[in-house]
């Protein structure tokens, strides 16, 4: 019994709507096609100037196809803005010829991807809709992904997997262009990293805290064991993520050290169009201190993504 004398608000009246009825920003006639190794690509990209950021995206390329030859883990690290930027079948491409071998995202990213997989569209109109209280009440995004959450608790499984499983299961209509539904079937691991309260899925009733906890936990431990593997010229590339997931990398970077196994000689970049001090901190700098390499490209993931993606693939 609480001592409080307050009691938490009552959910069970919240007022939902279906999803494909709401206006959104994003649809999938807007994504990216995944890039397509042509031989065009690599004369533009053998002229970019031999200075800063030209120079680095072709070591950081070059370094991803080295990490693919020696068997390293790749993994990259979403925030929600890469997938409403239309960018999930850019990654989903890359995963196909194996140069990413892990994923990570925010509770933002995760239900974007899940929102395009279900109905072609994401990104509402939060100024149009928070002041008439409907912001985030999407019905379907608020069952399934609390049912799948609940689902995946049950069956001692991270939050990433039970979604991927989610999917697969109600096969949706644009399953093609969800990150989420092609990593859960070709098997890539896909962690997702919660704080309880930020993503719109906690404001339903079905919420489960102790399922959220549970999966994103289960993930957060499954991601360490990911991250050993970076060991020896692996990748860890931060997209979009200012805060979640540099500060969720830096405690898998911690853990894995502290028990003991070897994690030097590997490499990190970050993503963004602003410099952030947590990724610059927590993935380009702290990690590989002394035993690494760290990037920084700041510029818009809509162009700045595809073009890595292209000087991977150019070789």
């Amino acid at each position: 019994m609480s001592r409080y004398k307050i009691e938490p608000l009552d959910l069970s009246g919240i007022a939902t709507y279906q999803l494909a009825t709401r206006p959104s920003k994003v649809t999938a006639d807007d994504l990216a096609r995944p890039v397509e190794a042509d031989p065009s690509l690599k004369p533009f990209l053998e002229g970019l100037p031999n200075i800063l950021a030209g120079r680095e995206l072709l070591e950081l390329a070059r370094l991803i196809r080295e990490a693919k030859a020696k068997g390293r883990a790749i993994i990259v690290g979403l925030g929600g803005h890469v997938i409403k930027t239309g960018l999930a079948p850019v990654l989903i491409g890359l995963m196909q010829r194996g140069y990413v071998t892990a994923f990570a995202m925010n509770g933002s990213a995760m239900i974007h991807d899940f929102e395009i997989a279900l109905v072609g569209a994401t990104s509402e109109d939060v100024d149009a809709t928070l002041g008439e209280g409907s912001f985030g009440m999407a019905e379907e995004t608020g069952r399934i992904i609390n049912e799948a959450t609940i689902e995946g608790s049950r069956d001692r499984i991270g939050l990433g997997e039970a979604i991927g499983r989610k999917l697969h299961a109600v096969k949706p209509a644009y399953a093609d262009r969800s990150l989420l539904h092609a990593a859960y079937g070709a098997a890539v691991p896909v962690t997702v990293h919660i704080a309880i309260g930020t993503d719109i899925v906690h404001l339903h009733p079905s919420a489960d805290g102790a399922a959220i906890g549970q999966t994103t936990l289960q993930d957060f431990r499954l991601l360490c064991s990911i991250v050993r593997e970076l060991n020896g010229g692996g990748i860890y590339l931060n997209l979009g993520s200012a805060v979640m997931l540099p500060e969720v990398f830096l405690k898998t970077v911690t853990v894995v050290r502290n028990l003991t196994f070897k994690l030097q000689d590997f490499a990190t970049a970050n993503f963004d169009f602003v410099q952030q001090y947590r990724p610059l901190t927590n993935v380009v700098r702290r990690p590989v201190a002394g035993s690494g390499r760290g990037f920084s490209f700041i510029g818009h993931h809509e162009i700045m993504i595809p073009l890595l993606a292209a000087a991977i693939l150019a070789e």
